[in-house]
């Protein structure tokens, strides 16, 4: 798919509580960042009930965040994202051309001698994280993948295919709790954690890998035989370091490079930076939860 494509993205956020909420501080990741490939035209987060603080910020990886308080009693609170974006197709590149995965990983491993603005970033996406610890599993699991002096863009790539071939993509039988182990031994999940277990594999060998949230389009592109898989939801994916190009997004639950088909809203070590929303509340009883995505192309 090529060109430029434009989108409509509405994401509705319904919480229904048992009983009245006397207080909570909610935190939103529900606004498109800046990014190389898209722009954002407009940006709105409509709230009921109007919360009694809201401030716009921006978190230690540069994404847009949203940071609500409520000190009036409510049992039920909806969160309306709308955004206008364009979206522009990632350019052709031969992965054969990307650096050796040897090389990468010599670069981010700590040497005492000063690293550049881009290999500093690149090394917060090299360690372990609350989701995403570094096992030895995932080092094996990938062995086949990373082949003698092999490009790393390859390697990721055969990494990707093979998560996607040998993994079941099974709504429902991992939570948003799920590390990337426990979704590796059940050999099933959702892009969450199709995304985590290649994380771990890649930040395993010393690499750095970062976990990206966003959405798909809803209908498949122009010459595609089916919409994605995990469209109409919260979507996720990784992206790469992956030197001389920078960072290269794959898509391991549907198998492919990301490209105009994707809308990026953050990016972080794994889910817990750039959850859509969470919070602490005090009340409230049981909830019920209902998430609403459209994403339409213009």
């Amino acid at each position: 798919m090529n060109g430029v494509v434009r989108y409509r993205v509405r994401h509705e956020t319904v919480y229904s509580y048992g009983g009245d909420v006397a207080h909570s501080h909610q935190l939103l990741h529900l606004t498109p960042r800046d990014a190389p490939l898209q722009t954002c035209h407009r940006r709105t987060i409509t709230l009921a009930p109007q919360p009694s603080i809201r401030r716009e910020d921006i978190d230690a990886f540069g994404n847009h965040v949203t940071r609500l308080e409520y000190d009036l009693p409510h049992d039920r609170l909806e969160v309306i994202a709308e955004v206008g974006i364009e979206v522009q197709a990632a350019p052709a590149i031969d992965a054969a051309d990307s650096a050796a995965w040897e090389t990468v990983r010599s670069s981010l491993a700590f040497s005492g001698k000063p690293l550049s603005d881009e290999l500093l970033d690149a090394c917060r996406y090299r360690m372990e994280s609350s989701y995403v610890r570094i096992k030895q599993t995932f080092t094996d699991y990938g062995e086949d993948c990373f082949l003698p002096d092999g490009p790393l863009m390859v390697a990721a790539e055969t990494l990707m295919h093979k998560i996607h071939k040998e993994f079941k993509y099974a709504p429902g039988s991992t939570n948003i709790r799920t590390s990337a182990i426990e979704a590796f031994e059940a050999r099933q999940g959702v892009c969450q954690d199709f995304s985590h277990i290649m994380i771990g594999c890649l930040r395993s060998r010393g690499l750095a890998a970062r976990y990206v949230s966003g959405y798909l389009r809803t209908l498949p592109p122009p010459g595609a035989d089916a919409a994605y898989v995990g469209a109409d939801a919260s979507h996720a994916w990784v992206s790469v370091f992956c030197p001389p190009f920078g960072w290269i997004d794959l898509d391991p639950t549907n198998d492919v490079r990301v490209s105009s088909g994707h809308i990026i809203i953050a990016w972080g070590r794994d889910f817990g930076d750039v959850s859509p929303l969470r919070g602490v509340i005090v009340g409230g009883g049981r909830h019920r939860l209902s998430v609403r995505v459209s994403v339409q192309a213009e």
